[in-house]
């Protein structure tokens, strides 16, 4: 491509916990605010999200953690006509809930051209305390043409 071609900016999907896929609604992530450096979030964690033995399953952790990356790196990259794909989720578990609302918040520790990596930290918004917390790096790649 020359530098007089101009790429268009790749739209912003509907993020929305309607507009999810049935895997990630099921974790029930709702996303309230989205920036290029930022995502904010919350959950309402139930006993949909259970274990056999009544806490929540670290998968939802994990699947909220990797979905607010995800987002937030690809809204930072629409501009340039791509979007971010997880290259690695490190999702540490820090403590166990069974019920309750939980705050959700992503931040950019580094946006590169090729890369980038959050930080994203689940916690019960009750108390404050950390629940999960995990770094995702993730990959800036062409976005599908429609």
């Amino acid at each position: 491509m020359s530098n007089s071609e101009s790429l268009s900016p790749t739209p912003m999907p509907d993020v929305s916990l309607e507009a999810s896929s049935r895997f990630v609604a099921a974790s029930g992530f709702v996303v309230d605010e989205v920036a290029e450096t930022s995502v904010r979030g919350h959950v309402e964690l139930g006993p949909e999200h259970h274990t056999p033995w009544g806490v929540v399953h670290g998968g939802v952790y994990a699947t909220i953690i990797e979905s607010a990356a995800s987002i937030g790196a690809s809204y930072a990259v629409r501009e340039r006509g791509e979007f971010s794909v997880g290259l690695h989720n490190g999702t540490d578990f820090i403590r166990p809930a069974t019920a309750g609302s939980a705050h959700v918040e992503a931040t950019a520790l580094h946006q590169g051209k090729g890369q980038q990596l959050w930080d994203v930290v689940i916690s019960a918004a009750e108390s404050g305390k950390t629940i999960a917390r995990g770094q995702v790096r993730l990959q800036n790649v062409p976005a599908p043409s429609a």
